[in-house]
């Protein structure tokens, strides 16, 4: 039984080679502090959040794509487990995507949450060559093909060939900083404060960050920063762009430091193939145009490009040979 996951910092995707992807839920746990014990993980949880009483915390086991809570992380990927296997007697084989960028001792955490899971035996590897293996790239070829991959905490940029990674470069700043910043935007503009959810709802549903117009807007709820009563507004694109442009810029400069590292004839193979956008954040509005006109490079967007990672994780059993970068067998820990 293999199965492959991307431990995301806001959603955990497990599929599996044959059936593809099998479960999507959020990294999230709903924690009871005065029964010490766990009430709901996943969608379950995430509904929780801004409606639970003081003594249910909501977890977020996962910070800037590497795990933050040991035991938290456990749970839920033992609870994402059992809802795609039963209570089966199956201790499965488990690839895991990690950062590019991740340290020896994060990873040592990433595989002992796994092993304590039920896993038999645990693999690594690296978002890059996931998303491409995801978004069906032949990466076994020498030629240059380079993803930008925008998780929820980390956008993870690298030019892959010959099955490895030739440069690579991770910034914190991802799915969730957006959502952040636009939550602080309308506070400070509108004097309105709303919460995280809305702020994902309002990015998934009206960003556009190439040619935001003024006239295409949105309703929101929230409590009124002076007299902390409900009130309703409409923003438009152009809020939504003002909020997250310092971000995009921060991820523009990441692929144009990666373009400086890489070797110039892998440059003439990004030139001719462009550049892959995966990850959840691939899906705000216009943002392969806006990449584009930047960078002077066509962009791509694969089908369920939010998928691709978790795709490319449960493919790489049948590629162990000839994967040299970015997957390693943890033997010590069978």
């Amino acid at each position: 039984m293999d199965i492959g996951i991307d431990l995301g910092t806001a959603n955990m995707v497990v599929s599996m080679n044959k059936a593809g992807v099998v479960l999507s839920e959020p990294s999230v746990v709903a924690y009871h502090r005065y029964k010490k014990e766990v009430v709901a993980v996943g969608t379950e949880a995430y509904d929780m959040i801004g409606r639970t009483p003081e003594y249910i915390t909501i977890v977020r086991p996962l910070a800037d794509g590497v795990i933050s809570d040991d035991s938290m992380a456990e749970v839920m990927i033992k609870a994402f487990i059992i809802k795609v296997l039963g209570n089966q007697p199956v201790r499965p084989r488990i690839a895991l995507c990690i950062p590019s960028f991740i340290t020896d001792i994060e990873s040592r955490a990433v595989i002992e949450a796994a092993v304590s899971a039920g896993s038999r035996k645990v693999y690594l590897i690296q978002e890059p060559i996931a998303a491409l293996l995801g978004a069906g790239v032949d990466i076994s070829q020498p030629k240059g093909n380079m993803v930008v991959d925008i998780g929820g905490g980390t956008t993870d940029i690298a030019v892959v060939s010959l099955n490895g990674i030739v440069v690579s470069h991770s910034v914190t700043t991802a799915g969730n900083k957006l959502d952040q910043s636009i939550l602080k935007y309308i506070s400070n503009r509108y004097k309105l404060l709303i919460g995280e959810k809305t702020a994902e709802n309002i990015k998934k549903k009206l960003a556009n960050v190439y040619n935001p117009s003024v006239s295409r807007k949105m309703k929101i709820g929230g409590k009124n920063l002076f007299d902390g009563m409900p009130q309703s507004i409409e923003i438009s694109e152009l809020d939504v762009h003002l909020a997250v442009e310092d971000h995009l810029t921060d991820i523009i400069e990441a692929i144009r430091y990666v373009f400086e590292q890489t070797p110039p004839e892998l440059i003439k193979d990004i030139y001719d193939n462009g550049i892959i956008l995966t990850g959840g954040g691939a899906g705000l509005g216009k943002l392969d145009m806006f990449i584009s006109s930047e960078t002077g490079l066509k962009c791509r967007i694969p089908e369920n490009a939010e998928q691709c990672v978790a795709r490319g994780t449960a493919m790489v059993y049948d590629r162990m040979d000839t994967l040299l970068d970015g997957f390693e067998h943890i033997s010590l820990y069978k």
